[in-house]
């Protein structure tokens, strides 16, 4: 793979990126103040993406959302709710930044649209944008660390503006997108209040755009996931069909994320759903032999092992046997390199984070979480787990500077505000989740295979395409084969689910043949659900 090109040579050459349009085609906000006001900014740009190319028109702009328990309220009305502190507070708002590129040439009558995002919880849409299926692509190193600035920008031959327009969103507080108001904070960062304020902003597009009429889809990545599964049920509750839900490395159910089992004793299914990862990292790193047949063959083989032998005696607990424990020992050990000693002590357990540390711990060397294929030294020997992701550490600083140098540059959007990649959320967010049936949100991990069920039922011809990395540990593969497995649908509906997996990690589109493979799934995938 060649190294990354100068981001200079880049803005020099004019065939990549079309100049943007005058200050006066559109406003880029440049107050704290204004920003909570819809605002665009217009530009143009060509790709050339299957040997053809396209002209498209860019829109970078935001949109206002108000918090859940506020949008039919007025002030009298909050005035007379006791939950409600004060009726003249500010009401919570969310300006909601977004890029949406639109084909020239093509009616918008029959024109697909696809809303992409990230996760995090509290992740910006950068990774998608830059990463995947903008027309615009920042170059990084596979496997190892992409070296410091200058970072190279490409014209992306595998946008997916071959198939669809495509609207790149920011959730509240990340990336351009701001909170403000009273309560702020819990108006917008919760599993529901989230999918609220992504329902309200698809329904707004679509409006000020005038896409109602379009085949509508929505991509969601890592806990973006969760967010795309909530809003097909979320939309259909604002007479929004979608036409498909694309999935990438998707945790619709949390109980399945590993964890460390002298926290959460009892929960063994994580284990179960990671070992065919592990083995794939192994196989990778070469530290274990590769049998004939490639990595699928051998991946059936570790993934029948784990739900059966490995499966049944991490339920029987402590009154599993010795010789058992032994045997069970041995062939994981075969399938991760972990060696027999060590499995025995975690009582065959292996934590992701341990995983990631031991398996080349003779070099001083961790493999990724979200791509086990990148590697970075060990930054405390003495750890028990991974204290941080070489996957990250190598890339995140080319996305996000190449991000910012486009976005202000080529499209022309200045705003006087810092972007935001992420935004430290995870542990206060509200993981609470209101599922269809309940009368109230519940007290447990959240769960939304009950959301995407509902809505497949209430919208038969609803399709999802579900898509994992071989190499993800964050949110193994076999995690989301197991979750579409015990979607509670009938029987001729599950011919609507399919499935591809890529020798990538979590973010598939970081390999290369990984994103072309990507690309042509997911455009074949929109080119025949949205035909009549």
């Amino acid at each position: 793979m060649k190294f990354a090109l100068c981001l200079a040579t880049l803005l020099a050459s004019a065939p990549v990126l079309s100049a943007p349009a005058p200050a006066s085609a559109g406003k880029s906000t440049t107050t704290s103040s204004a920003f909570f006001t819809t605002s665009e900014q217009r530009s143009r740009g060509t790709v050339t993406v299957g040997g053809k190319r396209i002209t498209y028109q860019t829109v970078a702009g935001t949109l206002v959302v108000h918090g859940k328990e506020w949008q039919d309220t007025d002030a009298a009305e909050a005035a007379a709710k006791p939950d409600k502190k004060d009726a003249a507070a500010p009401k919570p708002e969310a300006s909601m930044f977004y890029t949406a590129y639109f084909r020239d040439g093509v009616p918008a009558a029959n024109r697909p649209i696809t809303f992409l995002f990230n996760g995090g919880p509290g992740s910006s849409t950068v990774w998608l944008h830059m990463g995947a299926f903008g027309p615009v692509r920042v170059e990084t190193v596979d496997g190892r660390h992409t070296p410091a600035a200058p970072y190279g920008m490409v014209a992306n031959d595998q946008s997916l503006l071959d198939a669809s327009d495509l609207v790149f969103i920011d959730a509240p507080g990340t990336g351009f997108s701001r909170i403000a108001g009273e309560d702020k904070e819990k108006a917008f960062f919760g599993v529901d209040q989230d999918i609220d304020a992504f329902a309200q902003f698809i329904t707004q597009f679509l409006s000020k755009y005038q896409r109602w009429n379009s085949p509508k889809y929505i991509f969601g990545e890592s806990y973006g996931t969760m967010r795309g599964a909530g809003l097909a049920l979320a939309l259909q509750n604002r007479d929004v069909d979608l036409n498909g839900v694309m999935l990438l490395a998707d945790i619709l159910n949390w109980d399945l994320l590993p964890d460390d089992p002298q926290v959460n004793p009892g929960n063994d299914l994580p284990y179960v759903m990671t070992l065919p990862t592990y083995a794939a990292t192994a196989w990778y790193h070469q530290r274990i032999p590769r049998p004939a047949g490639g990595l699928r063959n051998f991946l059936s083989e570790v993934e029948t092992f784990a739900t059966t032998d490995y499966l049944q005696a991490l339920m029987k607990g402590n009154d599993l046997p010795d010789e058992e424990r032994q045997r069970i020992a041995a062939r994981l050990s075969a399938y991760t390199a972990i060696p027999v000693p060590y499995l025995l002590k975690t009582n065959l357990r292996i934590q992701y984070g341990a995983f990631q540390k031991e398996l080349l711990s003779d070099s001083a060397q961790t493999v990724g979480t979200l791509d086990t294929r990148f590697i970075g030294a060990t930054l405390d020997p003495l750890s028990e787990v991974a204290t941080y992701d070489p996957q990250s550490s190598a890339i995140s600083s080319a996305y996000v500077s190449a991000y910012n140098d486009y976005v202000r540059r080529s499209l022309g959007y200045q705003p006087s505000i810092e972007f935001k990649s992420g935004i430290p959320i995870y542990e206060s967010w509200d993981y609470r989740h209101q599922p269809p049936g309940a009368g109230k949100p519940l007290i447990a991990l959240p769960n939304v295979l009950p959301d995407l069920a509902l809505a497949m039922k209430q919208s038969p011809n609803l399709k999802v395409m579900a898509n994992g990395g071989y190499f993800d540990i964050s949110t193994p593969y076999f995690a989301g084969v197991f979750e579409m497995r015990h979607m509670p649908i009938p029987p001729e509906l599950r011919g609507n689910i399919e499935y591809h997996f890529y020798e990538s990690g979590h973010m598939v589109y970081a390999h290369l043949p990984s994103l072309k493979a990507l690309h042509d799934n997911v455009a074949d995938f929109i080119r025949r659900t949205s035909a009549r």
